[in-house]
């Protein structure tokens, strides 16, 4: 029997709440780490660990690498912190 597939759809609701770069097994979020919610762009929805920045002057932007945007494997997407919440971070385009 062949393994069975995931639509575009069924693929991004699978991968909202889901940490950005975690391994399968352990990709829900972990106590004692603060988590930003990406918002747009081929990451929305899913979190990603901030803990580290945490008492840091925040980013402009950051590349982060995905298969799944504009430019394929190897192209990255850029987001933001949201100004004045500083929890949700928006898309800002793809890049190679």
């Amino acid at each position: 029997m062949a393994p069975a597939t995931l639509g575009r759809m069924d693929e991004l609701e699978f991968m909202r709440g889901r940490v950005y770069g975690a391994d399968h097994e352990e990709a829900g979020p972990r106590p004692g780490r603060t988590y930003a919610q990406l918002v747009g762009g081929p990451l929305d929805g899913l979190l990603l660990d901030v803990t580290d920045r945490a008492g840091t002057p925040s980013p402009d932007q950051v590349a982060l690498p995905t298969e799944l945007g504009r430019y394929g494997p190897g192209g990255r997407a850029c987001y933001a912190p949201r100004p004045g919440n500083p929890h949700h971070w928006d898309w800002r385009g793809d890049t190679p």
